[in-house]
Order: C-alpha cells, then structure tokens, then sequence
C-alpha cells in the first residue's frame, strides 16, 4: 500500500502524492520509509528527496529541513525545495562557482559554514538536475 508524502515550503506545497515509498535525507545518512513505519521526527540534511511510485521515480533537492513520519502519511518542511525539472542549471553553477571562489578567498571563520552550505546546495541542484537528464543511471559527480 502507498504512503501519501507532502513537501512544504513556506512559499508552496511542492507535492503530496501517494508513493511506494520515499528516501530523504536524514542528518546521519538516508532514511527510506515506506506504509507502515513507525512515527518519527527528524532533521533533515542538504540532500535529496527519491519518491518511487511503482517504476515512476522523481528527484527533489531539498536545503535541509524537518520530517514528521506517521504510518500513513510523511510530511517535510523544508525552507528551500526544487523538483528537478525545476532547476535552472546555468544558475546553479553560477551559484556553486561563487561560492568556490569565495571559499578560495579565505573568508573569515563566521562565514565559512554558510558558503560551504551554498556550495553544497549548489552542487545537489545540479546532481538533481542531471539525474531529470539521464534516468536511469549515474549522477552528477560532486566536485571537491
């Protein structure tokens, strides 16, 4: 039997469908949760969101969140979601390639968690946004 998923942003409800299951990305590695799982709360990691249903599967980056996990029904609410069909990929690297720069110019100690957070960010979109491009099989490799 299908779970039914919502994905919340504060700006729009990004989806809420019934899937077989869906893998999110928890802050100590991915979580998988299918009917029948037992409640949960938790954060949510930069990451991204897998929905299977039957042989459909859709990508979704998400810039960390929560998860509210009932045996019926999972909710996440994240600050920034995209659907990989979504993804402006030229924008992307432009973002990942100022935050490397950045991250180049020695920035000072306050700052470098949130430029290593928009570089990480950036890099999911563009694997999410490759992954639309060549279902199935490998994924954007991550650049370091």
């Amino acid at each position: 039997m299908p779970i039914k998923v919502e994905i919340v942003t504060p700006h729009r409800l990004l989806a809420s469908e019934e899937v077989d299951m869906v893998i999110l990305p928890g802050i100590d590695g991915q979580m998988g949760i299918m009917r029948g799982h037992a409640p949960l709360l938790s954060t949510l990691d930069i990451g991204e969101i897998v929905l299977h249903k039957g042989n459909d599967v859709q990508y979704i980056a998400v810039g960390g969140g929560v998860v509210e996990v009932h045996p019926d029904k999972v909710t996440v609410l994240a600050e920034v979601a995209e659907q990989a069909e979504e993804i402006d990929i030229e924008r992307a690297m432009a973002a990942r390639e100022r935050a490397r720069q950045s991250l180049e110019e020695n920035p000072p100690r306050e700052r470098k968690p949130v430029i290593e957070a928009a570089y990480r960010r950036s890099t999911l979109r563009l694997k999410v946004a490759q992954r639309r491009r060549h279902r199935p099989g490998p994924s954007f490799e991550e650049e370091r």
